[in-house]
């Protein structure tokens, strides 16, 4: 039958998160159990693989959106923030999926295993692709090593690398491909994603970013939005309120602090591209995301 080889992974899955929840004994491991539809979920998903094997998911990348359900896994090949929700998902049949980080470095060094490191076309951060049973077997193997911790050491990196090699050669290897390449489109724009990130909260300076990604100011631009589907402001702007609302979640502190320290200015400004994004004002959402806290979902 089709997806016949889903069906142990979502055994080991439902298994495994009764026993550790989200986070896994395995570094860069996470499972997903949820049992409802939710509302917008804001992360940033960084290079990962994230296969659902029962409901399903959409994931906004700007406004492109990437639907998958079982069967069908997400490539993630840089670092992006996104608006998500399980739009399937009971308790009878609930939600469930994992995510599993990608090694850049271990990409970088499987190319040079392969007859060839043919470049592969920059496309979009996230691509969504069908999950073939060649991967079920070292997925199964790696979930399963959750029991044994005393294997995870030696044995984990070795199916990991397994992995790895059989995502390179499949349909999913151009994604990976430009994660590995140190000298590809997307690793370039990935090397300035990289400076915002660490300076979110300072003032964005084009000119050196593009000189970061070794482009002229124009071209960075044009590929920047071409991956991320935002541009560089925009995409430090989501950097920034993502960061306020993890104030807003672990710190009862001032609204206007908060906003200073994530780089506004303006008070006001902050507050209404708070709300234009979250959907409240930062006090009000504030209090409501500590008394319900959202589900952590990467899968």
């Amino acid at each position: 039958m089709e997806n016949d080889h889903l069906a142990p992974l979502k055994d080991l899955i439902a298994r495994q998160w009764q026993a550790h929840g989200r986070e896994t004994p395995i570094e860069g491991l996470f499972l997903t159990s949820v049992t409802a539809p939710t509302g917008p979920i804001h992360a940033v998903y960084r290079p990962s693989l994230c296969v659902v094997v029962q409901g399903a998911k959409t994931s906004m990348l700007g406004e492109r959106a990437y639907r998958y359900d079982a069967g069908k896994c997400l490539i993630a090949s840089m670092e992006v923030p996104i608006r998500a929700e399980i739009t399937r998902a009971t308790p009878e049949r609930p939600y469930l999926a994992f995510s599993l980080a990608l090694d850049p470095a271990t990409i970088s060094d499987l190319l040079l295993e392969r007859d060839g490191t043919d470049d592969a076309p920059a496309g979009a951060a996230l691509a969504v692709h069908a999950f073939g049973p060649e991967l079920a077997d070292p997925l199964c193997r790696l979930l399963a090593l959750c029991d044994r911790p005393r294997d995870i050491l030696i044995l984990a990196p070795l199916v990991r690398r397994e992995i790895t090699w059989l995502l390179l050669n499949g349909p999913m290897g151009p994604a990976l491909r430009q994660i590995g390449l140190a000298g590809s489109r997307m690793a370039r724009i990935g090397r300035a994603i990289a400076c915002i990130r660490e300076g979110f909260a300072d003032q964005l300076n084009i000119r050196h970013l593009a000189e970061v990604a070794g482009m002229s100011p124009a071209t960075f631009h044009r590929h920047f939005k071409a991956v991320t589907a935002m541009s560089p402001v925009q995409y430090q702007k989501q950097l920034r309120l993502q960061e306020a609302r993890r104030l807003l979640l672990f710190d009862n502190a001032d609204v206007a602090r908060i906003g200073y320290a994530i780089g506004y200015e303006s008070p006001s400004q902050f507050s209404r591209e708070y709300r234009r994004l979250f959907g409240s004002p930062p006090g009000r959402d504030g209090q409501e995301i500590r008394r319900t806290l959202t589900p952590q979902v990467d899968g």
